[in-house]
């Protein structure tokens, strides 16, 4: 097995914007799932080796909450999607030019599978001021 740090620093990172008068802090979180007889646990990624199950998880906080806005991700060449933790997610599969849900979009003839999305986005309602959005992968 490969073992690679898929810029872990990259995808585990803080940023802060400025959205409509409102302060934006978004943290990045990359965990491991392991098994055991005991059951599924998410330990904080340091390495990850091809095969890896992995969470990505990402926090907000926003002051002055009072307006919508869009939380978009892409997701890292080196991660296959899985599936999200919010069924209102929308995805895309050609790098965020056409948005939908993975069930509604095609790749060619075919209908598009989770290894097809390359970003993922989250319509935030005015109001929401902390959320956690989170996706699970495999390391290719």
């Amino acid at each position: 097995m490969r073992s690679i740090v898929v810029g872990l620093s990259a995808l585990a990172l803080a940023t802060a914007a400025s959205a409509a008068g409102s302060s934006l802090s978004i943290t990045r979180s990359v965990f491991i799932e392991t098994r055991s007889d005991d059951g599924i646990a998410l330990e904080p990624a340091q390495r990850l080796e091809s095969g890896d199950k992995v969470v990505l998880v990402m926090q907000w906080d926003r002051e002055n909450a009072q307006r919508p806005f869009t939380l978009a991700s892409r997701v890292p060449e080196e991660l296959a999607f899985q599936r999200s933790g919010d069924a209102a997610v929308e995805v895309s599969i050609d790098g965020g030019r056409r948005w939908g849900r993975l069930g509604d979009l095609r790749s060619g003839q075919r209908l598009a599978s989770p290894e097809d999305v390359t970003h993922l986005r989250w319509r935030i309602a005015a109001g929401e001021d902390r959320r956690l959005r989170s996706y699970s992968a495999i390391v290719r």
